[in-house]
């Protein structure tokens, strides 16, 4: 069992899998390797909202999302900002009850929305997510 705030030791996202079990985790982070062709960066963060090992995913110098493992689910940062804000308010009555709440909630500071999703499986949450990833950054999805 791998523990996510032992700083010393990096696990591979095959061990964050197995820590999540969730098969939408792995799904996911394959589906963002596959659309921008890009790999993980798995990282510590010691200040974020999120201590521990996390996922972050990134293309073109630009962030795509960044995911947090834990048991049973993880959670996935989508930032929103100015650049996206107009795309992602036209798709919000599409998506999810769920999504648009959270949306609402979701305090912007300095032009940006940071959406914390929980996920635990591949439902149509999950599908908001890609979504979002797609508005951050049009891939081959």
């Amino acid at each position: 069992m791998i523990d996510l705030l032992d700083k010393d030791v990096r696990p591979t996202l095959e061990e964050l899998g197995g820590y999540v079990r969730a098969p939408a985790f792995l799904s996911l982070c394959q589906t963002i390797k596959d659309a921008y062709r890009c790999e993980e960066k798995i990282e510590y963060s010691a200040c974020s909202m999120e201590k521990g090992w996390n996922v972050k995913f990134k293309k073109a110098g630009r962030a795509l999302c960044t995911i947090y493992p834990k048991e049973g689910r993880f959670t996935v940062l989508v930032s929103v900002g100015r650049k996206e804000k107009a795309a992602v308010e036209a798709l919000l009555p599409e998506c999810t009850a769920e999504l648009r709440e959270l949306y609402h909630q979701t305090r912007e500071w300095n032009g940006q929305r940071w959406l914390m999703i929980d996920l635990e499986d591949q439902g149509p949450l999950y599908g908001d997510v890609l979504r979002l990833i797609q508005i951050r950054r049009p891939g081959r999805a």
